[in-house]
């Protein structure tokens, strides 16, 4: 059987899908073969939109695998034989009017009607796509994220008194503002993995934070970061999975992320969770993993029984399991 999985068009920082699926298809078994087809234009205005789907359209094979991002390509491509991978729909989050009818219409309804199967990260993203397409539900399955084997324990003296926290993205759901408001009064520096823009770099003055900024970074590169920290944040508001939860639990560090969406699940008990929509109760976490070294021990432990939930072979294992599923019905509709 041959699985053609369709990537959106690379850019600058943007690798998590891709290293996420080249990890899928290195443990996929021996009987699928596979071909990587990316989009030869990014995900913008009409025009190059319906490129990207005629593109798709000419290059699809037994099994089409629509890896993220472009789920509009989809609706070039036959229902029978198509899968989409949704990470997260946060997308729609404070969408109105116009542009929040076209993405629900044309990212979420439209795609999700038009494929025999759709596969979701986490329970919480499940359940926030069956809001919008109920009838959905039943051709819906949570295959977690499998993490990268450059994630491998990397033990480290923790430093108290000036811990290197690193801090995983800077977009909006990230919860930039309230991080910086919880550590003004922590002595410690914060990495930034993201670009900070002009109000959140006027907090940091303001709040006379050390801080070091990195973009565009290879994954070697940010796995190195993970190695350099102490403390991985991920206080966001709303997140599709948690990558860097796992990231953070393979390489032995202490995590602190948000108690909502798909982050108590894919941490499972392996990271201090605090409200992000306050700032005292994310403080109150810093300090607490930063001052009390059993806990941060035990949290570190549990990460590492965590991350195994993650690893590649086994969640290929799922995702063959599925393309054989469809394949199978196929080739029972076409012989009845």
């Amino acid at each position: 059987m041959k699985v053609i999985f369709f990537h959106r068009k690379k850019a600058k920082g943007n690798f998590s899908i891709e290293a996420l699926f080249q990890q899928i298809r290195e443990n996929l078994p021996s009987d699928i073969t596979s071909r990587v087809v990316e989009m030869n234009w990014q995900s913008k205005g009409i025009l190059r939109r319906f490129f990207c789907g005629m593109q798709a359209l000419l290059s699809q094979g037994e099994i089409n695998h629509i890896t993220g991002d472009i789920h509009f390509v989809s609706l070039f491509l036959p229902k029978r034989n198509t899968i989409l991978t949704i990470h997260d729909i946060g997308f729609l989050e404070n969408r109105r009017g116009l542009s929040a009818y076209l993405l629900k219409r044309f990212w979420v309804q439209g795609p999700v009607r038009h494929c025999a199967a759709i596969t979701t990260v986490s329970e919480a993203t499940k359940n926030e796509l069956v809001k919008y397409v109920p009838e959905a539900v039943s051709k819906i399955q949570v295959i977690y994220n499998p993490i990268s084997e450059l994630f491998k324990v990397s033990p480290q003296e923790f430093n108290p008194t000036n811990p290197i926290i690193l801090q995983i993205g800077t977009k909006h759901n990230k919860n930039i503002e309230r991080l910086l408001q919880a550590v003004k009064e922590i002595p410690c520096v914060l990495y930034f993995l993201g670009k900070l823009n002009s109000g959140q770099r006027q907090l940091i003055n303001q709040y006379q934070i050390k801080f070091r900024e990195f973009t565009n970074l290879s994954i070697e590169e940010v796995a190195g970061l993970y190695k350099e920290c102490d403390i991985v944040s991920f206080v966001s508001t709303l997140e599709g999975f948690g990558l860097p939860i796992i990231e953070a639990n393979a390489t032995g560090r202490v995590v602190v992320t948000g108690n909502t969406s798909s982050m108590p699940e894919i941490a499972g008990g392996s990271a201090h969770l605090v409200n992000p929509f306050e700032v005292e109760s994310i403080r109150t976490g810093i300090k607490k993993v930063i001052e009390d070294g059993a806990y941060r021990d035990q949290l570190i432990t549990k990460g590492f029984e965590n991350a195994q939930r993650f690893k590649g072979r086994p969640l290929a294992g799922e995702y063959a399991a599925l393309y054989r599923k469809i394949k199978d019905r196929n080739n029972h509709a076409h012989t009845s």
